[in-house]
């Protein structure tokens, strides 16, 4: 299903030891809506430039609302975007909590281009500080426990169902696509803003 196809896409492709024969690697699509007609979706990106992208037949759209440190618990699954300072403390530059429905979302940790040196990190949640001096993520992932430095301010969010008409022009999305032989990209399903709150993956 498109629903875990965010990150699942991305982790089959980027561990060799999972296919036999390499695949290009995904294309992620960060910008605003420009068009949306019969399933093909233009989307202007960071940089200016308009993308292409044609939804599959079936294609989803999950929205996205704003959460707070302490909407985690222990056991919750997170992604989180986090870079490591001048002094080796890891901070998160974003957290996006997974609905329980994301049940094929692995768990693993990646390079992530969100921001340079940028890391995700899928994982459970073991234990969370939110007092105003300790703000802290810690997680559980290959038998280890990662710590990670939320910083006020950080933007947190977990998913809605959403629906195509969320895809007007000027709305915030993100996507993974496929790109064919010929160029062209391809998607199974798109992360929307919804009420005004933007995907910040």
């Amino acid at each position: 299903m498109w629903k875990s196809s965010l990150i699942a896409v991305l982790i089959a492709v980027a561990a060799p030891a999972l296919a036999q024969a390499p695949a290009p690697p995904p294309v992620f699509v960060r910008g605003t809506v420009e068009t949306f007609t019969d399933h093909q979706l233009t989307v202007k990106g960071r940089d200016g430039a308009a993308v292409a992208v044609k939804l599959a037949p079936n294609f989803g759209v999950r929205g996205v609302v704003s959460r707070t440190l302490n909407d985690i618990k222990p056991g919750d699954k997170v992604g989180i975007t986090s870079v490591v300072d001048p002094e080796g403390v890891r901070k998160a530059v974003e957290i996006h909590i997974f609905s329980p429905d994301m049940t094929g979302v692995p768990m693993a940790e990646l390079p992530w281009d969100l921001v340079p040196g940028g890391r995700m990190t899928n994982a459970p949640v073991a234990e969370v500080k939110s007092a105003p001096q300790d703000r802290t993520i810690t997680v559980a992932l290959n038998g280890k426990q990662i710590q990670i430095a939320v910083p006020a301010g950080t933007p947190i969010v977990g998913y809605v169902p959403g629906a195509a008409s969320l895809l007007k022009p000027g709305a915030a999305v993100f996507l993974v696509a496929r790109k064919a032989p010929d160029g062209s990209l391809t998607a199974a399903g798109v992360t929307a803003e919804k009420n005004g709150v933007k995907p910040p993956m």
